[in-house]
């Protein structure tokens, strides 16, 4: 591996790097070569995780059945006040 050395490294951008670097528990130099591969495209970031473990319920019930589904939380929602003295 060869080496470079970076001149002149704005204050706030080293602070910036020490703080990454701190919160993802990596050296410094590991910290700098990842910001540097995924700047230069070399590395892509990680797509944001889908999760799909519902997706099988999704479009299983008719628009009636969906209906009365909604009609049967409305009426399990409703307060009774003599309940309630």
């Amino acid at each position: 591996m060869s080496a470079i050395t970076v001149r002149n490294l704005p204050p706030e951008l080293a602070r910036v790097i020490r703080q990454k670097a701190k919160k993802e528990k990596a050296s410094l130099n590991r910290t700098v070569i990842s910001l540097l591969e995924k700047a230069t495209g070399l590395v892509k970031p990680r797509a944001e995780e889908v999760h799909t473990d519902l997706d099988r319920f999704f479009g299983c019930i008719s628009k009636e059945e969906a209906d009365e589904l909604d009609q049967a939380i409305r009426e399990q929602r409703q307060i009774e006040p003599e309940m309630w003295k």
